[in-house]
């Protein structure tokens, strides 16, 4: 979609005008335009601190837009074919969390799969949203959680018709897809909301031959990551409305949240990466699929690697494959995902994105070339020469299959006590634990604590998963709802 309107980018062009009337700064930030911190402005450089500015007349404010600001949500409004577009600069953690925050009330039910975003239950422990999740059955060879099976979704929405919304994870990390349309269609056959965390799914509203977008699928939100796969700045976002979503409503939600501060920076990027996926987006996710399809072939010409793509497709529990995403299996080197990412940043310089107990995630954009790829390769290649051992003592572990006994908002906040991880089986966690990336939670606030899911946290603890989520920073002990007498 590409239409005259598309070539405006109102904040970028607002912030030039400031810099043409060269206006004297009597207002924040106190580093005025640089001027104040000479090592700033030198590491930053002086272009990019000379527009970081305050909301004034001229730059319009996101909280309560009226000029430049409202002008960009409406074109990129237009853009991801929605009815309405919030700028986000808190993070598509903040644009979740929102989307919940102005569909549920304390005490009401949503139904969501247990592979969700730490930041969903995050928001369920402020609002006292009750989570019912829905089965995701492990692919055995993957070593991964699914999407949502159709079936599962309406045995699920039978069971629990007073739920109010529905949340969907599309794509996953992993990028599998669930049959957004018709779970789409289903929910709203009963009255709920369909949210759609699009964390990792930017692209899919601007390539082409890639899984449905959640506009397209005529969901009522969606969470969009325009800094993961979009091209901005990290930190912002995109929340899209839809339907007979009230915008007013939604963004008086982001306001109590949401900086009084905007950054500029990071709103200027979301304008600038929208435009630039208009007019070349398909070129760009033309290049990423290939160059992803490429680093797949190599890697499954090596050996003991498995690279999947949409083989893996079987229309039910994955609905369709993000083939932009590069994920590989590793378990058959005898190796842990986390142990190959830490090899390949500590061995060969090569940062990824993540590595879980079975797999890594390599992220592919438009900025890599093919001799990054090359070099990926290379590098496993040597990993699996000089590393590879006997696979035994490896662990299969999917995500919790545990029962949530109360609120996650009532675990939280409930008396508690600490105990060590290995003596925890049996309590309700009142925090979560979680390998991030990929943030999914291996137990969360008001879940019981089962052997299994004590065997998974000293497991990916002992492979070097990075583990957070504790107050205690060590992970020697969890915190659990303390027990009446």
């Amino acid at each position: 979609m590409e239409t005259q309107r598309q070539e405006k980018m109102p904040i970028v062009e607002a912030l030039q005008e400031l810099k043409r009337q060269r206006l004297v700064p009597f207002d924040v930030p106190g580093h005025k335009r640089g001027k104040g911190s000479l090592e700033l402005t030198n590491f930053l450089g002086e272009k990019a601190i000379s527009l970081d500015a305050n909301s004034m007349k001229l730059l319009d404010n996101l909280s309560h837009p009226v000029s430049v600001i409202k002008e960009a949500e409406e074109i990129a409004a237009e853009a991801f074919g929605a009815k309405h577009a919030f700028f986000m600069v808190n993070g598509t953690t903040g644009a979740v969390q929102n989307m919940i925050y102005a569909t549920l009330k304390e005490g009401e039910k949503i139904l969501l799969p247990r592979n969700v975003h730490k930041s969903v239950i995050n928001a369920l422990v402020m609002c006292g949203g009750v989570p019912v999740y829905i089965d995701t059955p492990l692919h055995v060879e993957l070593e991964i959680s699914t999407g949502m099976p159709l079936a599962e979704v309406e045995k699920t929405i039978l069971a629990h018709p007073d739920a109010k919304a529905i949340l969907i994870n599309n794509p996953t990390y992993y990028g599998i897809c669930s049959d957004l349309r018709r779970i789409t269609e289903v929910a709203h056959a009963h009255g709920m909301k369909v949210l759609v965390d699009e964390a990792h799914g930017a692209h899919l509203y601007f390539g082409e031959g890639l899984p449905m977008n959640a506009m397209d699928a005529q969901a009522d939100m969606s969470a969009v990551s325009m800094h993961k796969s979009g091209g901005s700045l990290t930190q912002s976002s995109f929340l899209l409305c839809n339907n007979d979503i009230d915008p007013e409503y939604v963004r008086q939600i982001i306001n109590l949240t949401q900086t009084t501060s905007a950054s500029y920076l990071l709103m200027s990027s979301l304008d600038l990466a929208r435009h630039n996926l208009v007019k070349n987006g398909k070129k760009i996710f033309e290049q990423v699929i290939q160059l992803s399809q490429y680093a797949r072939d190599e890697i499954n010409e090596i050996g003991d690697y498995y690279a999947y793509s949409t083989e893996v497709v079987n229309r039910t529990s994955i609905y369709d494959f993000d083939v932009t995403k590069l994920c590989v299996k590793t378990t058959d080197l005898g190796l842990t995902g986390s142990e190959v990412y830490d090899l390949l940043r500590d061995e060969y310089n090569i940062q990824i994105e993540f590595g879980d107990t079975a797999n890594i995630l390599a992220y592919v954009s438009v900025g890599d070339r093919p001799h990054d790829i090359e070099r990926l390769v290379g590098a496993l290649s040597e990993i699996r020469r000089r590393f590879k051992r006997d696979k035994k003592g490896l662990l299969v572990f999917d995500i919790a299959k545990t029962e949530v006994v109360i609120s996650p908002k009532t675990a939280f906040f409930a008396q508690h006590e600490s105990l060590a991880i290995a003596q925890s089986a049996g309590r309700i966690s009142a925090e979560m634990v979680m390998c991030y990336p990929p943030g999914i939670p291996i137990v969360a606030p008001g879940e019981l604590i089962t052997e299994a899911v004590v065997e998974h946290i000293l497991y990916a603890k002992e492979k070097g998963c990075f583990l957070m989520g504790t107050e205690d920073a060590t992970l020697q002990t969890i915190k659990v709802v303390k027990e009446e007498n």
